[in-house]
Order: structure tokens, then sequence, then C-alpha cells
């Protein structure tokens, strides 16, 4: 079964959002996971590719945009998309989207990144009680 965890910041900037998530990811890949980062739309995922590219000058993390000229070997070990499941990541799923992945439960975690943004707090405040009623099992992170 899925094991959720929200991560919950302080602060009201989606801009924090997806730096905390670059940082998660980064984590996360060092620890040999695939992730898969769902993205709300096109833009986002756009933008989340450059993010990840320019978010930390000594970081490296391959990956690449779902849809977009794939590899030879999809050897990324990080797939970004916003509207497509890529079955060969299945470690680590980072919810970037305002709702639930119709593929999440295939994943060994999931992670939920919440700011004090009212769109996202609503979102994400469903999605908890979604995943409580279901029996996942939940953890929350305060982040200062």
């Amino acid at each position: 079964m899925t094991l959720i965890d929200f991560y919950v910041l302080q602060s009201q900037d989606i801009n924090e959002r997806h730096r905390f998530a670059c940082r998660y990811i980064e984590k996360a890949v060092r620890q040999g996971n695939r992730v898969l980062v769902a993205t709300q739309d096109q833009n986002m995922s756009q933008a989340f590719d450059e993010l990840l590219w320019s978010f930390r000058p000594e970081s490296f993390i391959p990956h690449r945009v779902l849809g977009n000229e794939p590899s030879a070997e999809n050897l990324e070990p990080v797939v970004i998309s916003h509207d497509q499941d890529d079955i060969e990541h299945h470690d680590v799923l980072v919810n970037l989207t305002q709702g639930r992945p119709a593929f999440f439960s295939r994943f060994k975690r999931m992670a939920e990144i919440v700011v004090q943004n009212e769109p996202i707090l609503s979102s994400t405040r469903d999605n908890f009680k979604y995943y409580r009623s279901r029996g996942y099992p939940l953890k929350t992170h305060t982040m200062k």
C-alpha cells in the first residue's frame, strides 16, 4: 500500500512548493528511487523541467518531460508528466496537481507538498481526507 507523506511548508509562495519538490526529488534519486512528478498542465511541466535544471548550480538530476522525445533506454530516474503515467517509474510519486493522480496507488511512496495558498490547501485537505478514508498510511511533516 502506498505510503503518503504530506510536507507542510509555512510559505504561501507556490514557487517554494516547487523548490521543496526539487530538493525532495534530489534526495529520493540519491537513495536510488525512480520518481514521477505529476503536474497540473503542460506549462507547469515545462516550468518544473527548467527548475530541475537550475534550482541548485551544483546539482544534476537527469530527467525528462514525458511525451517529449523519449530516451532510447528510458534511463532517466525522473520523469515529469501532466497527463500520462509511466510504468517504468514506480518508487516515488510527487503530486504537484490540485487533485489525485488516478495511478497514485501503484507507487511505493507519494509526496504531497502543501503551501499556505488557499487553492492548494483546499485540494491537499481533500486529498488527505480521501486517503485517510481508504486506509492509506499517512504521515504529516511540518517544515520550518
